[in-house]
């Protein structure tokens, strides 16, 4: 008897180690799951380089108002070319160009804050033609305070090719922008208070911009 229940009892430990997990095997799915997570922000990484190699500087200014509180995803929004633009494809966009964008659901998320997601679908020429483009928006500044041409304006730098993501707090009103060359959206300004995100006509925003390819 003494024997049988040595044996079960070398059976049950046996069994109970079968299931335990083991250190080492965690440790190395962790450092799996490190590797993926590295590698999925290079590809990312790559991704937006490629799109900014085709991207150029534009400074543009909104033609009306915008408020979030207003503003349903799918309206659109039209701002105005302030120079003329020469794309990497050729195409040339003249001074006065109307950009056209929608808005859209925004894709961060921080409560009680107020959202408004923005993104440039086509530029419209003086003579009608409709040219798909991608935009982002990398800089914004409120209207002039003095009569003269917004795009004179030496308050909103031109985009830097070198950049791949904008994160510009307190903007104009309390309002935070954030963009990323390769996004979704064109960008997207959020409340840093309790106040609706409004951006008043005639509002100055600096992109990088292409032919939508």
């Amino acid at each position: 008897m003494k024997i049988e229940s040595t044996v079960s009892l070398a059976i049950a430990l046996a069994c109970f180690a079968s299931f335990t997990p083991q250190p080492a095997r965690a440790q190395s799915m962790t450092g799996q799951a490190a590797v993926n997570t590295s590698t999925t922000s290079t590809v990312d990484s790559a991704i937006a380089q490629q799109q900014a190699a085709l991207m150029v500087s534009a400074k543009i200014h909104l033609v009306k108002a915008l408020d979030a509180r207003k503003a349903q995803p799918g309206s659109q929004f039209e701002a105005t070319l302030d120079g003329t633009v020469h794309l990497k494809n050729g195409t040339e966009l003249p001074r006065g160009t109307v950009l056209i964008g929608t808005v859209a659901a925004g894709e961060m998320q921080s409560a009680g804050a107020s959202h408004l997601a923005l993104r440039f679908t086509q530029a419209k020429l003086k003579d009608g033609k409709v040219i798909p483009i991608q935009a982002t928006i990398t800089g914004i500044a409120g209207p002039p305070t003095e009569g003269g041409y917004a795009g004179d304006d030496q308050s909103l730098p031109s985009w830097n090719p070198g950049s791949l993501q904008t994160d510009q707090e307190g903007t104009i009103l309390g309002v935070d922008l954030h963009s990323k060359i390769a996004g979704v959206n064109s960008g997207e300004f959020v409340s840093s208070g309790n106040d609706d995100v409004k951006l008043a006509a005639g509002s100055r925003m600096s992109l990088a911009i292409a032919a939508q390819s």
